[in-house]
């Protein structure tokens, strides 16, 4: 590939030896039909099946993926350290499991949207679609999201969806500063932008539940608790500004 691509695809992946064949066989088959350049960059951190070995097989099938590797698990350090080596003019993060169909990715791009930093899919914004999700599973993400509306960002109706798109420059000046490494890692991300002033827009989606989701209601939610307070904390401290 000459010269930098247009679009960096970032997947974290973690114990996904069952999804991450079709997801990135949907993937690929997407981004051929488009006529901008692009790249994948999948961080596989601390699976114990036998995902990163199925990356590095699919690696040598699809010339645009890039696998790398951490030992240590965490969503937010496998984000990080894709957003960081991606090239991308734009660096769209997403999950493994595509709740939201890939065919939704030109939505966070120009022409059709212009003028932005940071893009977020929101399953909350108006005009968004919610598919087979059990009622207590949105009430908990609706508990959550009040709590991060309280303590942390006001205003907005889903910081959680998995599928957030960044220029570049707004990527090289955020994730630098991340410190939070695991699911909450995004708020964390989403407040030090609104402190710098960059432009955030929700983009309602169509999003589909996933039953095999990796999150744990009750331990994650704890932790993402805590996690929030942190960031008031070191908001409070002015780590950030």
């Amino acid at each position: 590939m000459q010269g930098n691509p247009y679009l960096s695809i970032i997947i974290p992946a973690h114990n996904e030896e069952r999804r991450l064949p079709k997801a990135i066989a949907a993937l690929f088959e997407f981004l051929t039909q488009q006529s901008y350049s692009s790249e994948v960059i999948l961080v596989e951190n601390g699976s114990h099946d036998r995902t990163l070995e199925l990356a590095q097989a699919l690696a040598k099938q699809h010339a645009g993926l890039i696998v790398l590797h951490e030992d240590q698990p965490g969503k937010g350090l496998a984000v990080r350290k894709g957003m960081l080596v991606a090239k991308g003019a734009y660096r769209f993060m997403c999950d493994v499991d595509f709740s939201m169909p890939v065919s939704e990715i030109n939505r966070f791009l120009p022409p059709l949207l212009e003028e932005v930093d940071i893009a977020i899919a929101s399953r909350e914004a108006k005009g968004a679609q919610r598919f087979h999700e059990p009622p207590f599973r949105h009430l908990i993400g609706r508990v959550f999201n009040l709590m991060i509306r309280t303590l942390a960002l006001p205003g907005y109706d889903d910081t959680q969806c998995g599928f957030k798109c960044f220029t570049a420059q707004a990527a090289e000046l955020l994730f630098p500063r991340q410190t939070i490494q695991g699911w909450t890692f995004d708020v964390e991300i989403l407040f030090l932008a609104r402190k710098l002033g960059l432009r955030v827009i929700e983009i309602p989606i169509p999003w589909y539940y996933n039953p095999e989701s990796k999150v744990h209601v009750l331990r994650d939610s704890i932790q993402m608790g805590l996690d929030l307070l942190r960031i008031r904390w070191q908001a409070w401290r002015g780590f950030y500004r």
